[in-house]
């Protein structure tokens, strides 16, 4: 039955979206699709109702079937504000398209995460098109976290998620007995109609909201993060062997003889990437990224499998990581531990005296790491020549001297080609063991960090183009290029500070925006430029399709480089096995994955986000409380951000608070959105972006994650004149296509991923940075050439199942 409706939807699905299709009543479509007989007929109404309920189709007044968006509707989820309008996003969305804008007053009773159909109004102005909510076709929130708030005879529950505007109303025989200021989750049983509240009742009591550890469980719930695993997988995991068997190396190639370490952070535990570097006797160098095989111990349909593929990533709190896989994996037979066997997947590439890659082989290994590096200690051999150090490290030295040579060689080439370098501080919250923060800390980014952001970034995308060029399914990471109108914004908004962009927003070439980004580096303006910047950006994400790197500035590439915290990684290793290792790209093969992928894609890219916000919002609740015994103190910042409601001033630790308008009492001010500034009237005081302030904490409340500033004094930030400025003139994008940053290793709680830092996790590599194409041609090297000037055939074309094709222009 199920597979006969949905043939039918199918087939209407197909026939309305035709260009000369009009509305037609069921009769006209039982003519259409030649309907016989009372079952069938009975069937195909059926389906109609299915699809009028899904939203798929729209039944007119004169009972006439159509799609929505040609009758200017828009099927879609819809995004709450605290400020009580919200957004619709369209299902169907086509690249360009904004999201609608629904304003309080017509969103009539539709609630966040809701999905709905709105129809677009006619009186919509400026750029954004604005809409009304005509039908909630599913509720989209069946349980919230919140604070129970008691009355004599009922209780409310005031949700921790601030885009649901509705408070939730608990009688009594509903509460589970919780008191004032309980942290509850609540199942919705009634969603507000004619203006009344939610109802609920609470399922859980998760503790008092000053109970520690309470406020980060809050989150977790609110998030709908996964904390314990299921007891079969733990059982699939406990089964797995702690060692490393004959039968599983026999068809690897060994390299326990080679020199290869692990650098990470002194606290990480899952060690899944280590590294060699060797000079070799043309001047090259050869480069191996080794990764742990987590595809050999997760195969395919497991328990593990199932349950990784459902969390997609490690999710990095500020107390606490919640693991993709358990941990008797990613930190036992998995972790690239010293002086063990482990499994791994290689990646070697000699890379020449530019950068570009000009050979490369992926293979399936076994290693033994001879030391496991930290960070820290990398750092001093390289920067400090720390002789204690040395004199320990003495074997490895030689080749950290090599690799940061290396790293040096494939920064300068990612530069010439135009990466987004942002370079942004990053705070770590420091916690006691209850949770209460003791320090905000700044990450510090050095050589060792750097050194294996570049490493990470050249074998990611070594292995996104070579399974480019064999023309298979795989997955990609995919950062395409900014909305022109967020670009053009951009560069007003840079005008403000003397700077200028020549050309259309539609063909800026990334290394437009980095010579920015290097005009202002030092200067006052450095950091809200390059935030603001950011946000003229798309969020990065996963793809079946190969739509290049914005970003990154190259167009093929991938995450290979940290499976034991992302699905996506996984993926590709399971790819590399079944095309590489297996040699299976048979018609079969191709389908199932060319199937299969978009939906992992998709999920995956979903799951980031949500663990993005979680962390981000565990760091802006620990900074808030962290501020609580700061009230009264003062201390200098700078204006990250200027409202129509107040001015966002940010510390040197990260720390940011609002001085409301309200406490700039010396004028009255007007915003002034242009210029992203606040002008008094009388005064003609300026407050702007990057102006440096002295402010004093007066308020904190840590529900709300909100900290109040007000001002004490200027500091006097200074600015250079209009025409001191260079001006910036836009770099010719010829040759390459539209496509669309978060760094790549990331930080030891991936606090990277504000643009691009994700490539290998745990704050290694970052967004900024962009990888040699291997085997093609740069427009700042000849590596495709011989010393006779011939031209060399591309290497690529030597790949397994190598098939020429001409790259899509999306």
């Amino acid at each position: 039955m199920e597979e006969i409706m949905q043939e039918h939807i199918d087939k209407l699905l197909l026939f309305m979206r035709e260009e000369a299709y009009k509305p037609l009543t069921i009769q006209e479509l039982e003519s259409a699709f030649g309907i016989e007989g009372s079952e069938g007929f009975k069937d195909f109404v059926k389906a109609l109702v299915m699809m009028e309920e899904k939203g798929l189709v729209i039944r007119t007044r004169s009972n006439r079937y159509g799609l929505p968006e040609k009758m200017n509707l828009v099927r879609g989820k819809l995004i709450g504000h605290a400020r009580g309008f919200a957004f619709v996003v369209p299902e169907e969305k086509k690249t360009g398209d904004d999201d609608l804008f629904i304003p309080p007053t017509e969103l009539n009773g539709a609630l966040h995460g809701d999905t709905v159909l709105a129809r677009v109004s006619a009186q919509s102005s400026g750029s954004r098109q604005e809409g009304a909510i005509v039908r909630i076709l599913e509720r989209g929130t069946k349980e919230l976290v919140g604070t129970y708030t008691e009355s004599k005879n009922f209780g409310f529950v005031i949700p921790d998620n601030k885009r649901w505007t509705s408070d939730i109303f608990i009688l009594k025989s509903a509460s589970m007995g919780a008191v004032e200021g309980h942290k509850v989750v609540v199942k919705i049983t009634g969603y507000p109609e004619n203006r009344l509240s939610a109802e609920g009742e609470v399922i859980q009591i998760l503790g008092h909201k000053n109970d520690p550890g309470v406020d980060i469980l809050s989150v977790i719930h609110k998030h709908h993060l996964p904390l314990a695993f299921p007891e079969e997988v733990m059982e699939h995991a406990n089964s797995v062997p702690e060692t490393i068997s004959e039968e599983d190396i026999k068809d690897r190639r060994d390299l326990r003889d080679q020199m290869i370490v692990t650098i990470d952070g002194a606290d990480a535990k899952d060690l899944d990437d280590a590294v060699t570097v060797t000079k070799l006797e043309n001047g090259n160098h050869k480069l191996g990224v080794h990764i742990a095989d987590v595809s050999h111990y997760v195969q395919e349909g497991s328990p593990i499998d199932v349950e990784a593929a459902e969390r997609a990533t490690s999710v990095y709190l500020v107390d606490r990581v919640i693991p993709m896989i358990p941990h008797r994996l990613s930190n036992g037979i998995c972790s690239l531990n010293p002086k063990v066997d482990r499994l791994t997947l290689s990646c070697e590439m000699e890379i020449n005296n530019l950068g570009d890659v000009v050979k490369h082989e992926i293979f399936q290994s076994v290693i033994k790491t001879t030391e496991r590096m930290t960070y820290a200690d990398v750092r001093s051999i390289l920067e400090d020549e720390d002789e204690a150090l040395i004199e320990r490290y003495e074997p490895l030295v030689p080749m950290f001297k090599e690799m940061g040579q290396l790293a040096q060689i494939l920064r300068e080439k990612r530069m010439r080609r135009g990466a987004i370098d942002f370079d942004f501080k990053e705070a770590k919250v420091l916690v006691d063991e209850e949770g209460k923060p003791t320090d905000v800390v700044m990450r510090d980014r050095s050589v060792s960090e750097k050194l294996i952001e570049e490493f990470m970034l050249v074998a990611n995308e070594t292995v996104a183009e070579h399974f480019h060029w064999m023309n298979v399914p795989f997955m990609y990471r995919v950062h395409e290029d900014p909305k022109e109108d967020k670009l053009e914004r951009f560069f007003e908004f840079v005008t403000n500070f003397g700077y200028a962009v020549k050309g259309r927003a539609n063909e800026i070439h990334p290394r437009a925006l980095q010579q920015i980004l290097e005009m202002v580096q030092g200067q006052p303006e450095e950091i809200v430029i390059s935030t603001v910047m950011l946000r003229s950006m798309k969020q990065a994400r996963y793809d079946s399709e190969s739509l290049g790197h914005f970003g990154l500035s190259t167009e093929f590439y991938t995450h290979f480089t940290s499976p034991i915290r992302r699905y996506p990684d996984t993926i590709v290793h399971r790819l590399i096995r079944e095309y590489i290792i297996n040699g299976k790209v048979d018609n079969e093969t191709q389908a199932k994955w060319r199937e299969n992928l978009p939906e992992i894609a998709e999920h995956s890219s979903n799951m980031e986000r949500r663990a993005v916000e979680a962390e981000r919002e565990t760091d802006e609740l620990k900074k808030a409380e962290y501020m609580l015994d700061k009230i009264g103190e003062e201390y200098d910042g700078m204006i990250s951000s200027v409202t129509n409601f107040g001015l966002f001033v940010e510390l040197p630790n990260t720390i940011e608070g609002l001085v409301h308008v309200s406490y700039l009492t010396d004028d009255y001010y007007r915003y002034d959105e242009k210029h992203f500034a606040m002008i008094g009237e009388r005064t003609g005081n300026v407050f702007r972006i990057g102006d440096e302030i002295t402010i004093r904490v007066i308020n904190v409340n840590k529900d709300e994650r909100a900290i109040d500033f007000e001002i004490v004094g200027m500091k006097g930030t200074p600015r250079r004149k209009f025409k001191d400025r260079p001006v910036v003139i836009e770099q010719p994008r010829t040759g390459r296509k539209k496509r669309g940053g978060r760094s790549e290793r990331g930080g030891e709680r991936g606090t990277g991923r504000k643009f691009d830092r994700g490539g290998q996790g745990k704050g290694k590599a970052s967004a900024s940075t962009s990888t040699s194409q291997p085997g093609k041609k740069d427009s700042n090297s000849n590596s495709n050439s011989n010393s006779n000037g011939k031209k060399k055939k591309g290497f690529f074309e030597n790949v397994p199942g190598f098939k020429k094709k001409k790259k899509k222009r999306k």
